[in-house]
């Protein structure tokens, strides 16, 4: 059976996303590196720790039924998962990429357009 490990939230603007997020929910950020990408720190104990990034495509309007944050689970083969997606009747929405130095992530969408990540550790990623 596979858990969620990670969330993420795909944001307009970054700096207003933190500070109400740091605000509502006490959540520490902090930029990965260089990179258009904030690590979310959500606090100690169970639970999962996210990422922030800016978003992609047109921004969600009030007529838009929802709009929520992709949760991501771990697997042991991403290759192999994106078949099993697509078998079941989702698609692929963001093929297999590297996140260097900590693995493969990929996005899908179930058979209701719900979009989903699935991450392989693997710390060879280029």
């Amino acid at each position: 059976m596979l858990r969620p490990v990670h969330f993420e939230i795909h944001v307009s603007d970054v700096d207003r996303a933190c500070e109400f997020y740091s605000t509502v929910f006490g959540w520490h950020f902090q930029q990965w590196g260089d990179n258009p990408y904030w690590l979310i720190f959500t606090g100690e104990g169970p639970g999962i720790d996210g990422g922030l990034l800016p978003r992609e495509g047109s921004d969600p309007t009030d007529e838009t039924p929802i709009a929520a944050f992709a949760t991501t689970m771990e697997v042991d083969d991403v290759d192999a998962m994106l078949s099993i997606v697509e078998s079941a009747g989702g698609r692929v929405a963001m093929p297999r990429t590297a996140l260097t130095g900590m693995g493969w992530v990929a996005y899908c969408r179930d058979t209701e357009g719900n979009i989903f990540g699935m991450f392989q550790a693997d710390d060879m990623a280029q």
